[in-house]
């Protein structure tokens, strides 16, 4: 079974819920924790990650809290996924053809680099403006 990491999930929906609210906006991460039904300290962890990759910001003191780095319309579900997990590939022998000792017989592998490739397209085309108009995601 393929499945993005409890973190991940995370990730997503924090930064969700920072699109829903006006540019600018900066949260504490106890309202975060609690408004996203998320522990805490992995609130901590998720905006670590996701400011080292320039989807969020976040300041201490008075004034401070976190917010997005950016307008939602420009972070996509991709931008999420690589910050949390690295790219999305569906076997390793997309990311290094040569880890697989049958490849030269293999015909499963472009199948597996051309779903791997819509995947990633899909989530570079979903942003987190959408998600927070609602609109679902177009195909």
């Amino acid at each position: 079974m393929l499945v993005i990491n409890r973190e991940t999930d995370y990730a997503a929906r924090i930064v969700l819920f920072l699109a829903r609210r006006p540019p600018g906006t900066r949260m504490t991460a106890q309202e975060v924790a609690r408004q996203c039904l998320v522990p805490r300290a992995i609130v901590r962890r998720v905006v670590t990650r996701l400011s080292g990759a320039g989807i969020l910001t976040s300041a201490r003191g008075v004034g401070g809290g976190i917010s997005l780095a950016r307008p939602p319309a420009e972070i996509s579900l991709l931008d999420v996924v690589e910050a949390m997990e690295g790219p999305p590939i569906l076997n390793l022998c997309v990311r290094d053809p040569q880890e697989c000792p049958l490849m030269e017989q293999c015909t499963v592998h472009l199948a597996w680099v051309q779903a791997s490739g819509q995947l990633v397209d899909y989530l570079r085309n979903t942003t987190f403006a959408q998600l927070a108009e609602g609109a679902p995601p177009a195909p």
